[in-house]
């Protein structure tokens, strides 16, 4: 069951892409919440990397707790990336 460990990141930044979007709806695209959806989604990743340590542990290849919230931050900074991506190539579509 090793594959499982390689589905931990997209997983996780799936999770966080999700609820950042479900965020920016409920808060109307404010820009105060705008400014800080990058430190959000490093807390929820981190919060999620530590979830899947101790419910889920086959799915994340942590061998301890720092280790999972550092693959959880950075999956929550990997939505973020992710979500900038599709923010410019729609960018360029408008222009």
């Amino acid at each position: 069951m090793d594959y499982l460990n390689l589905i931990s990141v997209p997983a996780i930044a799936t999770a966080v892409y999700l609820i950042i979007e479900i965020l920016k709806k409920a808060f109307n695209n404010n820009e105060k919440f705008l400014r800080l959806i990058p430190l959000i989604s490093l807390i929820i990743g981190s919060i999620a990397g530590v979830i899947c340590f101790f419910f889920i542990p086959s799915i994340i290849p942590a061998t301890n707790v720092v280790v999972a919230i550092i693959i959880g931050a950075s999956s929550g900074l990997t939505a973020t990336g992710t979500n900038q991506i599709f923010k410019q190539f729609n960018k360029d579509k408008q222009n």
